[in-house]
Parts: C-alpha cells; structure tokens; sequence
C-alpha cells in the first residue's frame, strides 16, 4: 500500500482525545472512569492547596452522571484576550490550557498537563460547568468537546465556587459502572492528605453519604494503615519541611509487622511506581539511623551495616511532597521523576529527625534494636534457603510429588490450579485437560504469612510445594522469567472455609510473589454451590439468590442439591462447571490500589480481632464467599 502525504492526518484539539483515549486515560475500563473523576476532583484540590476551598462534595447520581462541587474561587468567565473565548469554553475545549502553567494562580498542583478537564469534557456525551463568581451563577453546556450553548448568567449566588457535572460518554466507555469503594478510599485518602478539608461522598444509587475530614492529616493516615499491628511506640514519628518552595512531609509508625507500607504522594496524586521522593527517603532513613546507631553505641564496632530491608520491616509511612513543578512520568503520573527531590528529602528528614531522637532516644533506641532483629531473622531465613537449595526440594529442579503436571511445556499456554483438598485435588486430576492443566491438591489451611516470618514460611510444606511449582521464587529472589504457567488457579469450595483458603493463599501471592498478581497471573475459580435437576436438564447454580431466582421462574418437580464442597463434584461436574475453559468463570486479580491493598490484607490476616469483625460487619452486604 503506497504511503503518500495526504495519508497524514492532523486531529483537531479534543477529536485526538476520542480517537485514543487510553492514551490519556489510561484506559477506557472501569480505571478510565475513575481517572474522570479524579481529574474534575484534582482542580477542586488544587484550589484547596492554594487555601481557597474548604469544602468539595463528590455526587454519584442514579443516571451514572457525576457532579463535583466545590467553594473555591470559582472558574474565571471573563474573556481571553489572546483568543477572544470566555475561560469556561476555553479551558473545557483546548488542550493545555489552564492556570497552572505559570504558578501566579496556583502555587502547586496536581493537574499540571492542563488536559485533565478537557478530556474529561472530551469523553463525555453531556457535562454541565456552573460557575459561583462575582455575586452571580454561571451556565455553561458540552457535549463530546463542543459546547452545546454559550456561557449565560443563570441566576445569582452566594459564596463562590465550580461545580462539573458529567456523563461519560457510552460510546467510549460502553456500559458504565462505577467502584464506589475505591473512590470512597481515594476520597478518604485525600482528606488525610490535606487535614482539615471536608469532602463529602454521596451515592443515589445505594443511598449512602459519607464525609471525610482528617483534621490530624497524614498521622492520621498512619495510625489508621497500622490498625491491625502491634506499635513499638504510642505516637507516629511526624516531620515536616520547606526548602525552594518545595513543602514536605513525613509520618512513620515502627510495628512489630514483617512487611513495609510506605506510600507516597505528590501533589497529591498517589505515585504508585515511587519517584525520587521515594528513594530519597529509602536512602535517608537508612544512613541517619546507621549514622546515630554508630554514634550512640547502640550498634556496635564489629555489628555490620543495618540494610535498608532491616530497618523498614514493619514500617508504615506516608510521604507527602507538595512541589511547584513536578515531573511525572506520563499523563497518569505514577512516577516522579524530578531529581532535586531525593537531596530536598535527604536534607529534611535527617535534620527533624536528629531533633525528634533528641527529644525520644527510647524511640531511637527500639527502632534500631528492631532492626537488628529483623537483620539476623533474615541472616536465618538466607541459611534455610541455602540448606533448601543442598536438600532439593524447594529451589531445584525437582517439582513436589503431588503435583500432577500438564504435558505442555509453553508457559504462555499452561495453567496450575491450587486445589483445596486432596479429595478435589484427586477430582481434578482425573477430569483436566492434561495437555494445558497442572494440578496442585494443597492439605488443610495453609500458614497465615501475614503474622509469620519468611523461615517460618519455609517450614511450611505446602507453600514450598507451591514455590516450586511455580517456579520463580520468592521477595528478592523472584524471577518472572522461570514462572512455569501463566495461568495460577485458586480453587477452594464455595463456602466461607473455601473463601477463607483463598484469602490465606491471596495473602502468600501478595507479600511474597507479588509480581504475579501485578503481571495477572492469579485468578480464583468460581464453582457452583447447587446443582439444579429439572427432568433431563442440569443446571448449575453459584449463590442463594440465583436459587431463588430459579425457583421463582420455575414451577414444576426439579431437586436441588447443594455441594458441601469441590470434593462432592465428580470429575466431569468438575470439568464441566469449573475447569472447561468453554463453561467456567475465573476471576483475575488485580491490585487496582496498592494502599488499599495492603489496608485489607492487614485488616483480615492481622491480630486485631475488633478490627476484623468491624470490617466484615461494614462489608457483609457486599461480600459472599462466592464473590470475594
């Protein structure tokens, strides 16, 4: 096919947008929507970080529209002299245009691109700007980019302030779902991450409202993510800093867990991939604390280096940079890249924490004792690696004998199901597709990670049989590389023990191979719970409501029978309901918010009962061990 010049095409503003949205939103899935929101909610943070806005009221409405109204400023309507638009139409209609470019109306921001309210304008099939300014309410419509009116006073007002109303267009982003959770915790997470300022979270179609106001910030934020572990000492560690107009801060809490949870921010947005505040504070913390362990004799001469692994085991932390140009990595921004960050963090955070261990040597003194600990427990857990590797059986070649391995040797075409139960493990066996499907039968409750460490994980002999099947090893040791299949099946029963299981083995993929879940590589199988006869007819059914849904449109003789577990179904009810790629539904799991992630699994594996009880009290409407 010949390839001339007139071949090329030029989009127009707002027209690239709807052409290729995933390039600006990421995707055009349930994230693209999420990220719509943000992007209207951003402008409403970024008024409250100047110190205009003390209020934003998020609304999620029974026709999927979603209004965002906040009492800041307010948006200017007055003309723009270079192109003769009012600065609604303006801002709604061109990319890279806004009031973030120069730092005279925002000092920082998180929209720094200029692009976040244009797209969302771009991807909606109506949106609606009113805006409170000057003792009057003004009124501008848009559909797809284009405005369907002119800017026009509706009215007067009181107070000032911009309220978006948007319906995302269905022709992008098909039928329209929204994950009430998770912008329920970015929302929650935002006022942790500007105390004081009140957002309020309404649902029409569920009929919940919720506020959220954290007037102590990110401590705060903290104590409510080590909820669930024990703390070394009562109050979070808080230091705080400004250096060039770059403010920072800091809030750790020490707890006798063996994971970290660090998250950062800047400007808000949540960099999930890190950036150099991140490493900056990693870095940090590592050398002040060998410096002062050296200099108060707590470590001694001959005591090696404390790592930066050691010294973060347990640590939850939130650091928090508002920083007027920040360099993200892409329009999602997950990354932050600017490299006079990690000194500015360095600076900060050696210095306020010299005066805080001034004040609390005790606090010093246990976080470094906690860090030698930590050190020789993963000197232990290194030795009993090294013996596994002499014996065999967890990081050779050499795959656990229960295991029943397919013939195929392609990764990308193989799955290993993790199969509850020697009795299922023995139905699967039999009713699998030897040539794709492994199958692993696992005995009993597998150990709870969450409150052990690695070398007890090691003496654990079903999950070395489930590192070795894989293939990849684990934590620092993990080559994505070696994974033998690319299909990692949990299947348990389907009743609250079989839920339980699959939480158990959750949590292990979690902290210890965790790339697999990042990469998609686990799923849940979902078999049924009742098996419905209705003459010559079977039918399997997953839950109680699609039972009574059943038997509320069926008259007539049929039996039920209900599976006390997988172990009940015969091999070809197994392969028919679960494991025939034609008829089963696995559920892929995806980490879509690392700090919500890491809340849950504390919140179910940890030691704090009350918080447990709470949690599946508050979640018992929306969870069934069919549908976890």
């Amino acid at each position: 096919m010949v390839y001339e010049a007139d071949q090329i095409q030029v989009l127009e503003d707002l027209e690239a947008v709807r052409v290729r949205p995933g390039m600006y939103i990421g995707s055009t899935g349930q994230s693209g929507l999420m990220h719509l929101i943000e992007e209207i909610v951003d402008n409403s943070i970024d008024e409250a970080l100047g110190g205009y806005c003390t209020e934003i009221e998020v609304t999620v409405h029974k026709d999927s529209r979603i209004t965002v109204r906040d009492d800041g400023r307010g948006m200017p309507v007055g003309i723009h002299k270079e192109t003769g638009i009012n600065a609604v139409e303006l801002v709604m209609t061109t990319l890279h245009s806004g009031g973030k470019f120069d730092h005279k109306s925002y000092h920082v921001s998180g929209g720094l691109h200029g692009v976040g309210v244009s797209v969302v304008n771009a991807l909606s099939e109506h949106l609606v700007v009113e805006v409170k300014r000057n003792g009057k309410l003004y009124r501008q419509e848009f559909s797809r980019g284009a405005k369907l009116t002119e800017l026009q006073e509706a009215g007067t007002s009181e107070g000032t302030g911009t309220t978006v109303t948007f319906l995302p267009d269905s022709q992008i982003f098909g039928e329209i779902h929204y994950n009430f959770s998770k912008l329920s915790h970015r929302l929650k997470e935002l006022s942790y991450l500007n105390g004081g300022l009140l957002i309020i979270l309404n649902n029409e179609i569920a009929g919940v409202s919720r506020r959220f106001q954290a007037k102590g910030g990110i401590v705060s934020f903290v104590k409510e993510l080590a909820e669930g572990k024990e703390c070394l000492y009562p109050e979070p560690i808080y230091v705080s800093g400004e250096e060039g107009g770059t403010a920072l801060e800091i809030a750790m809490l020490f707890t006798d867990g063996y994971d970290e949870a660090i998250f950062a921010f800047a400007n808000n947005i949540n960099t999930v991939d890190g950036g150099t505040h991140l490493t900056g504070f990693k870095s940090a913390l590592t050398k002040f604390l060998n410096d002062y362990g050296r200099d108060k004799k707590i470590l001694r001469k001959d005591d090696p280096n404390l790592r930066g692994e050691d010294i973060r085991e347990g640590l939850v932390a939130i650091i928090s940079i508002k920083i007027p140009n920040p360099e993200f990595e892409g329009q999602t921004k997950t990354k932050l890249g600017n490299p006079e960050v990690a000194s500015l963090v360095t600076n900060i955070l050696q210095e306020k924490l010299g005066l805080y261990f001034t004040k609390e040597p005790k606090v010093a003194r246990i976080v470094i004792e906690k860090s030698v600990s930590a050190g020789r427990a993963r000197l232990a857990a290194a030795k009993a690696r090294t013996m596994a590797r002499r014996k065999g059986p967890l990081f050779s070649s050499t795959l656990p004998g229960k295991l029943a391995d397919c013939s195929n040797t392609d990764p990308a075409t193989s799955e290993l199901y993790v199969v509850e139960g020697d009795s299922a493990g023995g139905s699967a066996k039999q009713g699998r597709d030897r040539a794709f499907q492994a199958i692993l039968p696992l005995r009993g409750k597998v150990l709870n990670v969450e409150k052990a460490r690695l070398s007890k994980l090691l003496d654990n002999v079903e999950l070395r049989s489930i590192i070795t099947a894989v293939g990849t090893g684990i934590r620092e040791e993990f080559s994505p590389e070696k994974l033998r299949y690319h299909k990692l099946v949990i299947m348990a029963d389907a009743d609250v023990d079989g839920a339980h299981i699959c939480t158990l083995l959750l949590t292990f993929f979690y902290r210890y191979l965790r790339g697999l879940v990042e990469q998609g590589y686990v799923y849940i199988a979902k078999p049924p719970l009742y098996q419905v006869k209705d003459g010559k007819r079977t039918v399997y059914l997953y839950n109680d409501a699609e039972l009574e849904r059943f038997r509320t449109e069926h008259d007539g003789n049929f039996t039920v029978k209900r599976f006390k577990g997988l172990g009940e179904m015969n091999p070809e009810e197994l392969w028919e309901t679960t494991m025939n790629p034609e008829n089963r539904t696995l559920k892929r799991i995806e980490i879509r918010d690392a700090l919500e992630a890491d809340e849950i699994f504390t919140t179910l594996m940890g030691s704090d009962v009350a918080l447990r009880r709470d949690f599946i009290w508050e979640n018992s409407d929306k969870i069934t061990a069919l549908d976890i």
